[in-house]
């Protein structure tokens, strides 16, 4: 299937069988999780903390982006590739259609990229140059430091309304989704339901979106040193390659 026939399938499911998602980095991972039949490969800023060592999303840079995308895509996933823009690489609608072509040049089937009402205009010159697009709204991992720390959504009603209105901008942009980040779960909930669009749901709490996604590193438990409140680890794959690790040690160095 194409890209545009691959996302118009993932928004036909809007009410039906839930998407699942999963972030992905490099080669062998995509291959992985593409053959347990996951929807969507994520190339994912969240590459920055746990494939580069940075504190957060916004020293991702678009070269960072396009040498994991390249990676991912030399899987040739049946899944929809998605990739994220960096901070500072859509700064204008001109800027945006720019860095969206330079990532499905790399190997992206789509884009992702966080915000609502002040980023219709961009999304409408991503999609109008028939590439899709999934929005990001709830909490934005780029605004982290403005914001001083991440911090839960959709806590009052006022600030739901907001999220609905910046969705609503979205989908008449065009998204095919919408991811909900860290989006209190009956807020999510709410959300999920009034919208014309699959939801995507990251610290949502469970079932409250059309869907989930989940940065691999927590799901397989290979990031030991910060695992979100949220997550849910499936496996212990840090555990697993210390203990490796240690009889390769003692094989070759032992007498």
């Amino acid at each position: 299937m194409t890209a545009l026939q691959k996302s118009a399938s993932l928004q036909a499911r809007k009410g039906g069988r839930r998407i699942a998602a999963l972030t992905a980095y490099d080669y062998p991972t995509a291959r992985l999780l593409d053959e347990c039949g996951v929807d969507i490969l994520l190339v994912g800023d969240s590459l920055g903390m746990v494939v580069l060592g940075f504190p957060d999303t916004t020293h991702v840079t678009l070269g960072h982006m396009l040498h994991h995308l390249a990676a991912v895509s030399r899987a040739k996933p049946h899944a929809l590739v998605v990739g994220d823009l960096p901070i500072h690489s859509y700064d204008s609608p001109a800027q945006a259609l720019v860095t969206a072509k330079q990532l499905v040049a790399a190997g992206a089937e789509a884009v992702k990229l966080e915000g609502g009402i002040s980023q219709a205009e961009k999304v409408r010159a991503i999609i109008d140059a028939g590439i899709p697009v999934m929005g990001h709204l709830g909490m934005l991992p780029q605004q982290v430091l403005e914001e001083r720390g991440y911090h839960k959504k959709g806590k009052t009603a006022e600030q739901t309304d907001a999220i609905h209105a910046d969705a609503q901008a979205l989908i008449e942009a065009g998204v095919f989704a919408i991811v909900l980040e860290s989006i209190v779960p009956e807020s999510a909930r709410m959300l999920s339901a009034s919208l014309a669009v699959p939801t995507i749901g990251i610290g949502c709490g469970d079932h409250t979106c059309d869907g989930e996604v989940a940065v691999i590193t927590d799901l397989l438990g290979s990031y030991p040193w910060f695992v979100p409140p949220f997550a849910r680890p499936e496996t212990d794959v840090a555990a697993a390659t210390r203990a490796a690790v240690a009889r390769y040690v003692a094989r070759v160095c032992e007498p």
